[in-house]
């Protein structure tokens, strides 16, 4: 997903002297001087499967060596921008909302490290009969809000209908197209006037019915985002319930101030039988924002006190410290290195450069082993060959353009390319951010453009407006930096935004303009496809013909690097969010 209206803000996880927390999904632009380090020839997939009823059921698969009691502690950058469910839509949000909030369906961490879609407050992940337009799902016994009331079908249809209000601003709007139209909130205004959804039924308290307007076979994945998580209606306080949100989980707010600190403290009502997604082991944990990534890593590596006892959803190691962190035996133990779901492209303007071959010669030409080396090496990412992420179901390695090969980049190759199609010289107008690091990955892919036969021409951008700039389809640049990472891991949100004809337009999301017809009805077709191992695989192929068609370069798998104090267990890295989870943690 972009930047400016994603989850899962990479600029936000990794950004240091890059791009703004508020435009870029995938950042992860840090500095780094160390010798130059061999390329990955293999990234491993995340395993994702759908599981059974069985599966779905509690409690979570226990943690070796955990125990219950006291405090955790929490220091990171940034105060959580929403806590309402439907407003969440940023990974670092959504992490914490795990401890509050339950959705019908979530994700249960196997201890292999593979991933399971289970009914989270669903006895599982929903039934439909009819390829995806009408899903079904019931709801357990024995879940309760924090007052000890029972959450019921009523309290889903009411979650997902005031998704609609005009208030609420931030969060996903899948579903909601869904059930309406493209122009939802002219659809239907939300509940506060009293006017129900008729899209969504309640035959009894334990049922729920969708009844989408197409198919989606994938909605029981879209059900499981933060943003259609369970609000009560009697508890529910509009805009104000953004800080202080009534819990679901095995967590409540006990206090909240704002910019400073989060408490939580156990939710006596919730049942851990009824869950097969959270441990809850600590009794408490405080929250601490305000910390920039240069203090977290001097504290996590100091190791004193009550940061003894700390982790952080999302500061990562100040790529000052990497070389140093990397390097310190006594660290590895607390050390997470993980990939986030992001992919971060070079995007070549389809609009500018129509013939291929040009493009083809971008692709071979495209210095990868120099700019990854300027932003931290292999702690940036794994050299990417594909436009989806190996954390999404049906992934498939795949290098057509030998990046693996020549990650340094292939000059030779790109040139004999050039000469085929008579251009030789052709300019390349490269849109980049003015910041002094960006700087220096840009002279990086200077040297490799012009030692293919390219005629380079560098245009600095203002960082804050540079994702209106390249968001222009008629904007003068030939080639830009992007990134994007799926809403949910199946390759629809992964690829459909991205590289669709139909999202060409000022401000969305196919920022190479790229629109071939074929494709674009491969897509519509992919994502009819009710078997979600089939629809990985459709997917996958996609994913192949929009790279034969050298749609753009393909330049890292994001990584993470992150640290921990000593005093904590089951800190784990969350593949889905790209951030440390919080639910297997427990304090030694």
């Amino acid at each position: 997903m972009n930047a400016r209206k994603s989850r899962r803000l990479a600029a936000a996880v990794m950004v240091v002297g890059a791009l703004t927390v508020t435009t870029a999904c995938s950042s992860g632009h840090s500095n780094s001087d160390g010798k130059p380090e061999a390329s990955k020839t293999k990234v491993e997939a995340t395993t994702i499967t759908v599981g059974t009823a069985a599966d779905s059921t509690g409690p979570a698969v226990a943690e070796p060596g955990a125990k219950k009691g006291g405090t955790v502690n929490m220091i990171d950058r940034d105060d959580f921008s929403h806590l309402d469910p439907a407003q969440v839509y940023m990974n670092y949000n959504s992490e914490v909302s795990l401890l509050l909030t339950r959705q019908l369906t979530g994700y249960k961490y196997l201890p292999d490290g593979s991933q399971k879609l289970v009914g989270d407050l669903a006895t599982d992940t929903g039934t439909t009969t009819d390829g995806g337009k009408t899903w079904k799902f019931t709801l357990k016994d024995g879940v309760k809000w924090q007052d000890g009331t029972p959450i019921t079908s009523a309290d889903v249809k009411y979650s997902v209908e005031r998704t609609f209000a005009p208030f609420i601003k931030s969060g996903p709007t899948y579903v909601q197209t869904w059930l309406t139209n493209d122009k939802y909130r002219d659809a239907y205004p939300g509940p506060y006037e009293g006017k129900e959804l008729d899209a969504i039924k309640t035959p009894d308290a334990k049922t729920v019915v969708f009844t989408f307007a197409d198919v989606h076979p994938d909605a029981n994945f879209t059900l499981a985002m933060t943003g259609y998580g369970v609000v009560p209606k009697a508890q529910d306080t509009k805009e104000a319930y953004d800080k202080k949100p009534f819990s679901s989980g095995p967590y409540q707010v006990v206090e909240h101030v704002t910019d400073k600190s989060l408490d939580l403290v156990r939710n006596p009502n919730w049942d851990a039988a009824t869950d097969p997604i959270r441990n809850a082991y600590p009794d408490k944990w405080h929250m601490e924002f305000g910390v920039q990534s240069q203090q977290s890593t001097e504290r996590f590596m100091a190791d004193n006190g009550a940061d003894k006892l700390a982790f952080s959803f999302h500061n990562q190691v100040h790529p000052s410290f990497i070389d140093q962190v990397k390097a310190d035996e006594k660290l590895k133990p607390r050390t997470l290195q993980g990939l986030t779901p992001y992919v971060d492209y070079y995007y070549i303007n389809n609009t500018r450069i129509k013939d291929q071959k040009v493009r083809e010669a971008l692709i071979r030409a495209f210095p990868h082993q120099q700019t990854r080396q300027l932003q931290g090496g292999t702690s940036y990412g794994d050299y990417a060959t594909s436009y989806t992420s190996p954390t999404v179901l049906g992934y498939e390695a795949n290098d057509q353009y030998d990046i693996l090969k020549k990650p340094e980049g292939d000059p030779e190759a790109a040139k004999k390319l050039l000469t085929e199609a008579n251009a030789v010289g052709q300019t390349i107008v490269y849109a980049y951010n003015n910041t002094p690091l960006q700087q220096k990955v840009t002279e990086a892919i200077r040297i490799g453009l012009e030692k293919a036969g390219f005629k380079f021409v560098p245009k600095p951008l203002d960082a804050k407006t540079y994702y209106d700039a390249i968001g222009l389809v008629n904007n003068e640049y030939d080639l830009y930096w992007g990134g994007w990472g799926a809403d949910w891991p199946t390759g629809y949100t992964s690829l459909q935004p991205v590289w669709d004809g139909g999202a060409i337009a000022d401000g969305a999301s196919n920022y190479a303009h790229f629109n071939d017809p074929a494709i674009n009805q491969a897509m519509k077709d992919a994502v009819k496809i009710a078997d979600p191992v089939a629809q990985g695989k459709a997917w996958a192929a996609i994913d192949k013909q929009v790279q034969a068609k050298a749609a753009s370069i393909p330049d890292v798998y994001q990584r993470s690097l992150s640290l921990y104090g000593s005093g904590l267990g089951g800190v784990k890295f969350d593949t889905l969010f790209g951030l440390q989870s919080p639910l297997n943690i427990y304090v030694k």
